[in-house]
């Protein structure tokens, strides 16, 4: 199973369709306040976590947020698709800000495996329609020979493409 070597402090950008199971990764490698969930945004917002309405001023509140963080030199992980290159770049351009390099884990899962998930996500279900862009919009930046997310600047991008991959991941910090 891969070891994932994050440098302390560094920004850590969980890329992947709703429902891959970002939050779950999240909770399971990194501290609850180490963790900036686009999600958690939108409810502080709008009151709803999935009010797709409330996304520009949930994603300025995060990025005031991720600034402060990185600033003051603590890891921070953003939890969010960041399927779009535009969004993983302006997330990149925050550590570069605060001098602190850049990681991305994609969650690269099977689009049947990740609808499935979603599915069982009630009450917080995301349209199949938008999960079907997303898992598009990640191929799109994975596949060919020279991959967009790599041209991203990130210092490394690990993909992992199943559950066994996912659950067996460690995750080891070092000191910068």
């Amino acid at each position: 199973m891969p070891d994932i070597v994050i440098a302390d402090p560094s920004l850590v950008v969980l890329v992947g369709a709703a429902g891959a199971g970002k939050s779950t990764f999240a909770a399971r490698h990194f501290a609850a306040d180490e963790v900036l969930s686009s999600d958690r945004y939108r409810a502080l917002v709008s009151g709803d976590e999935t009010d797709q309405g409330a996304t520009r001023a949930a994603f300025g509140r995060l990025h005031r947020e991720l600034a402060r963080r990185l600033a003051s030199g603590r890891l921070t992980v953003v939890d969010a698709t960041s399927v779009e290159g535009t969004a993983r770049r302006a997330l990149i351009k925050r550590a570069r800000a605060a001098s602190v390099p850049a990681v991305a884990i994609v969650l690269d899962l099977p689009a049947e495996i990740v609808l499935a998930q979603n599915a069982a996500r009630r009450p917080r279900t995301v349209d199949e329609a938008v999960v079907r862009r997303q898992t598009d919009r990640l191929r799109m930046s994975l596949d060919g020979p020279n991959p967009l997310i790599g041209r991203d600047g990130f210092i490394a991008v690990v993909v992992l493409r199943d559950a066994v991959e996912i659950d067996g991941v460690r995750i080891l910090r070092r000191s910068r």
